[in-house]
């Protein structure tokens, strides 16, 4: 664990422009300036993992339906995800990460968070070291990335997501409260539609709402969530991670914006949750033996159930069986569903399957 203190961190965020899709296109001249999505195909009811810029153009994006993105754009090219190409990639831009410093969280392969407070070549500014990454990147595997910095995890994040692709943003210390005030609230990373909904039903509609929000208010109606929201409305982000922690679970779960009263509609979302899930699975090389389904009504109450399978897996037709049963277990009485999830833990090569992470900090100073 590090031991600077907080008034002197430094953070970038460096986010793959349209990665898998992007990695396709630089492989294929012929995809080349084209619509392309990665992922499965609209005939075995797939669901796009990544989509190019091209593609965005038509409002598609990652997790929508395949057949949906099919019907948005007839031209649409799609392509089976190739893992091992990714993970190598992901591999090569790591090591131009661990050049500038050994703090690095890979929050997924195209994305990932940098503690540059004390960097291996002395730079002095966290955007000049943005920039060299960002050069060494497009120089080493010819795809762009976009960065962003601030003065913590939550800041970098949000100034990363301003100007894609290929862009640069600085979210200096000054700047940090306004910048957050100014904010929709469905723009904030970690706030979701459901979630997003239930501000505007409060009044919460910006940065600036959330902050007049006090913290017991806050807490009353998001429970832990609301300490959290308490303190990014102030542009604060103090949590510590951990390096190098063992990843113990790879699942995947979605919040519903009109909840669910169909029992086939359930069960139609949740074969898209196992299809996301096994996508991970894939991602991370690792399979699993113990599946937890999520539930969460409409309510707010929630229930996991669990079930440790015979043999370590991956395959789709096996956790969508198992999560299925799990599901057909639960008495709904008639209850309406606000979402679902997928998760599998008992993960086999655990020790090889890891999350580098870092401390979320803050700092004050006059440039980064």
């Amino acid at each position: 664990m590090q031991s600077y203190p907080f008034t002197t961190r430094k953070v970038i965020h460096v986010d793959m422009d349209a990665f898998y899709a992007s990695v396709e296109q630089r492989d294929n001249s012929q995809y080349r300036g084209k619509p392309l999505v990665v992922g499965g195909s609209p005939n075995q009811r797939g669901v796009v993992a990544a989509a190019s810029y091209e593609a965005r153009k038509f409002g598609i994006h990652s997790a929508m339906p395949s057949v949906t993105a099919m019907a948005k754009c007839p031209e649409l090219i799609f392509v089976r995800p190739r893992f091992d190409v990714y993970r190598a990639v992901s591999t090569q831009i790591h090591e131009i990460f661990k050049r500038y410093t050994d703090f690095v969280e890979g929050v997924a392969l195209d994305e990932a968070y940098l503690d540059v407070t004390e960097n291996k070549q002395n730079i002095t500014y966290a955007s000049t070291i943005a920039r060299y990454i960002k050069a060494e990147i497009l120089k080493e595997t010819n795809l762009t990335a976009t960065a962003g910095v601030s003065i913590n995890k939550f800041l970098a994040k949000m100034a990363s997501g301003q100007n894609k692709p290929n862009g640069l943003t600085v979210i200096l210390p000054q700047s940090a409260e306004a910048f957050v005030e100014g904010l929709a609230i469905e723009k904030f990373h970690g706030i979701g539609e459901v979630t997003a909904a239930k501000m505007h039903s409060l009044g919460i509609h910006t940065g600036a709402d959330l902050k007049t929000r006090s913290l017991s208010e806050l807490t009353q109606h998001f429970g832990k969530a609301g300490h959290h929201y308490y303190k990014i409305a102030r542009a604060e982000d103090d949590r510590i991670v951990e390096a190098n922690r063992v990843r113990k679970s790879v699942g995947a779960e979605t919040s519903f914006a009109v909840n669910l009263s169909s029992r086939a509609q359930m069960l139609h979302e949740l074969e898209q949750i196992a299809l996301s899930c096994q996508q991970r699975l894939e991602q991370h090389s690792t399979r699993g033996r113990t599946l937890t389904l999520k539930i969460k009504f409409s309510d707010y109450q929630q229930i996991t159930r669990s079930k440790t399978m015979p043999d370590y897996t991956r395959d789709l037709e096996a956790i969508i069986a198992t999560a299925t049963a799990l599901f057909e277990a639960v008495e709904l009485e008639n209850r309406s569903v606000r979402l679902l999830g997928i998760a599998l833990s008992n993960l086999e090569n655990a020790k090889q399957t890891q999350v580098i992470q870092l401390p979320l900090f803050e700092y004050l100073m006059n440039e980064l």
